[in-house]
């Protein structure tokens, strides 16, 4: 009688076992991502496009890891799969070469229909806002207009694109303040050249004008965040008309062309 009860309990035991191994690689290999994420990303991403089949399998891999993690919430508006694998792949071009990287800064997306106010209003005359990271109560919210969204992934023509623009500000705000020097990823030496960089740019711009968008002159913060934009949606324009700019977000971003 021992006996039998001794190989019950082992019996059960293993079966115990096999079920919690079983739910664990079940939550494992659920995906976030929708059924026809390749050939969404293949007609969208620019970048994803220019992988070889290792590297797309990495940008599916991030992607599904990034909308695991982070909430996108229409507001007004109707989230779709291509609105939410637009997002991610906003996320993950920046910091694409950067192993382990992790938005702690973001836990969710606001997609609004159009654009809105820095109160967030979504009606009015001034609306001129299409991206926005949160501060204060707002400290780990996105806001992206889905027009805007869209459309930077759409129009290969462009140096603009407002996704990767917002999380570059995300990617500035990891050290603690946003201010066009990423400290977290940006290795130490290049540090005083690039705030000379981005500070004689600037000038240039506001005295002789610039193909970079002039809104870069702002600020630090914000041309960081632009010339981010020119780097990934224009590189071989960018290097043909700022090679010194260039080469030092190839050292930012890590990637080589």
């Amino acid at each position: 009688m021992v006996v039998v009860l001794q190989i019950f309990f082992v019996l059960a035991l293993i079966i115990v076992i096999i079920l919690f191994v079983f739910r664990i690689n079940k939550v494992k290999t659920t995906s976030r991502l929708p059924e026809n994420y390749k050939g969404i990303l293949t007609d969208y991403i620019k970048f994803y496009r220019q992988l070889d089949e290792e590297g797309k399998e990495k940008f599916e891999k991030r992607a599904d890891h990034f909308l695991s993690a982070v909430k996108i919430t229409g507001v007004n508006a109707m989230v779709e799969d291509i609105d939410r694998l637009l997002i991610a792949a906003g996320a993950i071009i920046p910091v694409y070469a950067i192993s382990d990287w992790q938005y702690i800064n973001l836990h969710e997306v606001l997609v609004y229909p159009g654009t809105f106010n820095l109160d967030f209003d979504q009606a009015g005359s001034d609306r001129t806002v299409t991206g926005m990271v949160g501060t204060g109560a707002m400290q780990y919210v996105m806001i992206i207009t889905k027009w805007e969204l869209r459309q930077g992934f759409i129009d290969n023509h462009t140096t603009r694109n407002t996704a990767i623009h917002e999380f570059v500000h995300l990617i500035d705000k990891m050290d603690g303040t946003m201010d066009g020097v990423p400290e977290i990823i940006l290795e130490k030496k290049y540090v005083p050249q690039w705030k000379r960089m981005m500070e004689s740019t600037i000038r240039q711009m506001k005295t002789y004008g610039s193909d970079i968008d002039s809104y870069g002159a702002t600020n630090t913060t914000e041309f960081f965040a632009v010339i981010s934009e020119y780097f990934f949606e224009q590189p071989e324009l960018l290097n043909a008309n700022h090679p010194e700019l260039y080469q030092m977000l190839e050292n930012i971003y890590k990637i080589k062309g």
